[in-house]
């Protein structure tokens, strides 16, 4: 579909929300609720159904690794908005030379980049680490006249040296395992920022890279080459030498080459450096690796886990409330198709964590019916009508809904707002969940019950009921249930305060994370064996459906840690299918970010629950720290209070002498 189209549609469903709200006759709303219901559902099922609109699976479900890569500020200015911009087009070139499909590369604040790249094996993964971090700064600067033997004599000080000559080192012999000085000028002829191309070529001589200028920079070294033609001109690459070519022509044209006895890699590794120099250091603060096979079978386990429990909430609905838990099975199965065709129209990636927030969402969508049912079983029960029982629950648990869904949805929003990488997956899910389980239990489920019962003959409903209807004195027992949270509480902390950072995981505290898989059996005893640092902490965990060995040690040891055990274990077949390595700095602040979130959460609560009802009540949900809940602590009914003073009303008096709350 059209953007235009989808536009158009979008403004035909809120035209036809805003007439379903405003409309007071019934059988309008019918038809209104099965039009929206219909036009919906048709909508995210073509977004779901074509094969170039499928749902992007994350790094963490399709295999790959994901950088957060921190500029470092040359001066005291900062990293400004143009040099972030530039450092991002730079490593969006740099990863174009894996060939991988649709890597994401964005800035993430103000001095930070995500890089995500798919399908990169642990080999590659390293070697796209050191392309990352390259800063490229590239010089061209004439050779001293005076060669090995003026060296010679400054190095021995028989010579003074010249404060414009400087002393650099360059790679020699054919393996470039040799390192040699050279005297070159100090300040250079000509500087990077004039290279606009540089591709890597071969011909008779082996590999080399070819570079072009601009034209001022054209200019320049032809007049270089004028002054200078004869002697040797270093070609200076992050204050090394990397070749020292003679000058053997005083015309160039605006092209220039550099021999140096590379190979194949080398040579584009080095054109692709001096093509797209970064301006400044930078520093990856966090890698996270995942092997395809372990994403393949995280989606399994998370497949398995949601489908399991979609399976297991349906059978206990229908079984509970019978025909009125059918319609809402069909308004649970609705919510799924509005999550996922959601998704897909605004391109969500699905991560793991997002798989969590769907089968969240499951659990959300049933409470809201729960709510209905069980204010429908009451109204039932006062021995109304099922059209006036079906409208008192709805009505009366419409509040109660739409209080814990609001409230969810705030620490939802403050979670996508603070949260970075895969996490934020989860609070979109989260999101988009609450939006759909609303509309699948308010909306759909009430349309369904309209037409059942005007059009069907629908008169009676029976459901189960296997909690039996009892008075408990909560107010008698205030003393006890205090006491008991206080204990709770107190020992609660204690025991956090004791273990210290154990309760912290590498994304808050930094550190390495290795997940292994071995062809033979590895158990912890013999990884202890193998690896000589007691602070590394040896664990079975279990990842997607398989349990395996992790490795937690302090940041980049996990190299050091695979290699030991690979060394005294070579026949079992030991591989890194997972890593993740987060540095001190981003641990101190994904921990700052996680605080604020909290805090911005439980304020949010408290602002909203004072809104709708009082603060004591508020102070009440934020102590129990249940933001989910926190639509659920008060009986509908006590919801019609004054802010001041005791209800009169008849059902408010009806309702404490059934509950004996006291009031």
């Amino acid at each position: 579909m059209s953007p235009a189209l989808t536009f158009a549609f979008g403004l035909l469903l809120l035209v036809l929300f805003g007439w379903y709200f405003a409309s007071d006759l019934p059988a309008r709303k019918r038809w209104l609720g099965l039009v929206l219901t219909v036009l919906l559902a048709a909508f995210c099922i073509e977004q779901i159904v074509p094969p170039d609109k499928k749902i992007r699976l994350g790094l963490d479900l399709q295999g790959g690794t994901s950088f957060l890569i921190r500029l470092v500020p040359p001066t005291e200015n900062g990293i400004t908005p143009d040099l972030l911009e530039q450092a991002v087009e730079v490593i969006r070139k740099r990863v174009d030379q894996y060939g991988v499909s649709e890597p994401v590369i964005t800035p993430q604040g103000r001095d930070r980049i995500l890089v995500q790249i798919a399908g990169l094996d642990t080999k590659q993964t390293e070697d796209a680490k050191s392309q990352l971090q390259r800063v490229a700064k590239l010089e061209f600067s004439i050779v001293d006249d005076g060669g090995s033997a003026r060296l010679d004599r400054i190095k021995n000080g028989e010579e003074i040296m010249d404060p414009s000559l400087v002393i650099m080192p360059m790679t020699a012999g054919e393996n470039k395992t040799e390192t040699v000085d050279i005297l070159v000028k100090r300040r250079p002829a000509l500087t990077g920022e004039s290279v606009t191309r540089a591709f890597a070529y071969f011909d008779q001589q082996g590999y080399g890279v070819s570079l072009e200028l601009d034209a001022e920079g054209a200019t320049i070294f032809d007049e270089v080459a004028r002054q200078n033609k004869g002697r040797q001109m270093a070609i200076i690459l992050d204050g090394e030498v990397i070749s020292a070519p003679v000058l053997q022509s005083d015309y160039y044209g605006g092209r220039a080459q550099i021999t140096g006895n590379f190979d194949d890699k080398e040579a584009r590794d080095l054109s692709s450096a001096l093509e797209n120099p970064l301006r400044v250091p930078v520093q990856i603060e966090e890698t996270r690796s995942v092997s395809p096979t372990l994403g393949a079978d995280s989606i399994k386990s998370g497949v398995l886990a949601g489908i399991s429990g979609l399976v297991l909430v349906m059978i206990f609905t229908m079984l509970y409330y019978r025909f009125v838990g059918l319609v809402a099975v069909v308004g649970l199965l609705l919510n799924m198709v509005l999550l996922f065709g959601a998704m897909a129209m605004f391109n969500f990636t699905l991560t793991l964590p997002g798989i969590a927030g769907i089968i969240l969402t499951i659990g959300m969508a049933v409470d809201a019916n729960v709510l209905i049912y069980e204010r429908l079983r009451e109204e039932l029960q006062a021995g109304k009508s099922l059209t006036a029982a079906l409208t008192g629950a709805y009505d009366k648990a419409f509040s109660a809904i739409f209080d814990a869904n609001i409230t969810t949805l705030i620490t939802a929003l403050i979670l996508f707002w603070q949260a970075t990488g895969s996490v934020k997956g989860f609070a979109v899910t989260l999101i988009v969940g609450i939006i759909a389980s609303m509309f699948s239990a308010l909306l759909f489920t009430r349309t369904a019950f309209r037409w059942l019962v005007d059009k069907f003959s629908l008169t009676k409903v029976t459901m189960l009921n296997l909690v039996p209807s009892k008075k408990f004195d909560f107010l008698g027992k205030r003393h006890l249930a205090a006491g008991l949270s206080i204990l709770l509480i107190v020992g609660s902390v204690a025991v956090f305060a004791i273990r210290g950072e154990k309760n912290l995981g590498i994304d808050f505290r930094g550190g390495d994370l290795v997940i292994l898989d071995s062809a033979q059996p590895l158990t912890i005893a013999e990884a202890r064996s193998a690896i000589k640092d007691p602070g590394v902490v040896i664990q079975y965990e279990r990842e997607g459906t398989r349990e395996l060995l992790t490795l937690r040690g302090p940041q980049g040891s996990s190299p050091a840690l695979v290699q030991e055990l690979q060394a005294a274990y070579p026949d079992k077949g030991i591989s890194v299918i997972g890593q993740d390595t987060v540095g001190p700095q981003i641990g101190k602040e994904f921990a700052k970010s996680a605080m604020l979130a909290l805090g911005l959460g439980m304020l949010g609560i408290l602002f909203y629950v004072t809104l709708r009802f009082e603060f004591s009540f508020a102070i009440g949900a934020v102590v129990a720290r249940c933001p989910y809940h926190a639509g659920h602590f008060l009986p509908d009914r006590w919801r019609t209070f004054p802010r001041h003073g005791r209800c009169n009303s008849h059902d408010c008096r009806i309702f404490h002498q059934r509950h004996d709350c006291g009031l």
